[in-house]
């Protein structure tokens, strides 16, 4: 079969297109799944730009979805031709977090996705949505998972409430239309007018451009009569969080998903605690949580946003086309 492999120490131009051996037939409790899309998520470039190690050798991409082609006994869940989504955390199927960093993540303590063919445990997947193409099923397993997590899972988002959401990537626009289909108000920020209107055409209630507002956390007062907003969906990190928490409604929250703009920072520390609102870091979800997440796309018919797709071996083309920014939503190998 066909796979990307990753040399070490990593970088765009150490990404190969080899061939390595079928993985075979399935044992008890697996299912061998034919790989057709993944998406790209910034942990993935940290992870083949050698920004965060792995071992050498590793084949990238934490999502992956394809087809079922073949069942081991004991697995109840799946038969031959279902289409099936990866899980980001698959030891992690349900209950509260229990898991801090990355050592079972597939692309980075694990072998993940760019490649044809994979046997793996059933319970390492979900099914896709209805409907779905692979490419569209790809883009769940970290950035849409996230983005329900940040808003339903945690934040028991409901109809009314006003969100801010950082940019237009994939994990924003997810939590964008989520918002929307619940019946709440957004206000989005970007750098560019472009994707502030393209944001628009999505239902985003209020635009605020970074570049010429700054200041934009006035901004966003002034967009809730003073009050602030109930949800924050932080990408950005240190660069971003002061405004974020000067944004937020007393009693708000605000879900911690991103560093962007470094690893650390200054907090204000005093104007979170006089706000009285929570501030929660999250990564991902469990698996549970994605089955719960993919029944409501069933429900909404909520479409991911795929701003283009690469065949496999296009991938470094694919990550340069990430590191320039210059995307609307997700960018897919589609293969």
């Amino acid at each position: 079969m066909k796979a990307i492999k990753l040399t070490a120490p990593g970088g765009l131009d150490n990404l190969a297109l080899v061939d390595l051996a079928d993985p075979g037939k399935t044992g008890r409790g697996e299912i061998r799944v034919r790989i057709h899309a993944n998406s790209l998520n910034f942990h993935d470039y940290l992870v083949v730009t050698g920004k965060m190690p792995t071992a050498d050798g590793r084949i990238p991409m934490s999502d992956g979805a394809g087809v079922v082609e073949d069942v081991g006994e004991g697995v109840t869940e799946f038969k031959v031709g279902d289409h099936v989504v990866s899980c980001f955390f698959p030891l992690w199927q349900d209950g509260p977090p229990d898991v801090d960093n990355f050592a079972s993540t597939p692309g980075d303590g694990i072998d993940g996705y760019a490649c044809e063919v994979v046997v793996r445990p059933a319970n390492w997947f979900t099914h896709a949505p209805k409907g779905y193409s692979h490419a569209d099923a790809a883009t769940l397993t970290t950035a849409g998972l996230t983005a329900w997590r940040a808003l339903v899972v945690d934040g028991h988002l409901k109809a009314g409430d006003t969100v801010l959401v950082q940019g237009t990537g994939g994990v924003s626009i997810f939590a964008l239309q989520l918002a929307k289909a619940m019946g709440a108000e957004v206000i989005v920020t970007s750098s560019s007018d472009e994707k502030l209107e393209r944001a628009r055409t999505l239902g985003a209630n209020h635009l605020i451009n970074y570049k010429s507002v700054p200041q934009w956390s006035e901004r966003v007062r002034e967009l809730t009569g003073g009050r602030g907003v109930d949800h924050v969906v932080e990408v950005g990190g240190p660069g971003t969080l002061p405004q974020s928490i000067a944004s937020v409604a007393i009693g708000g929250h605000i879900s911690l998903i991103g560093v962007l703009t470094g690893l650390a920072g200054e907090v204000p520390t005093f104007l979170l605690m006089a706000r009285q609102a929570r501030l929660k870091g999250l990564i991902v979800g469990s698996r549970r949580e994605q089955i719960e997440f993919i029944r409501a796309l069933d429900a909404t018919g909520i479409r991911p946003v795929i701003d283009r797709s690469f065949s496999l071996a296009e991938i470094a083309d694919a990550f340069r086309l990430q590191e320039g920014a210059s995307h609307f939503g997700k960018i897919c190998l589609d293969f």
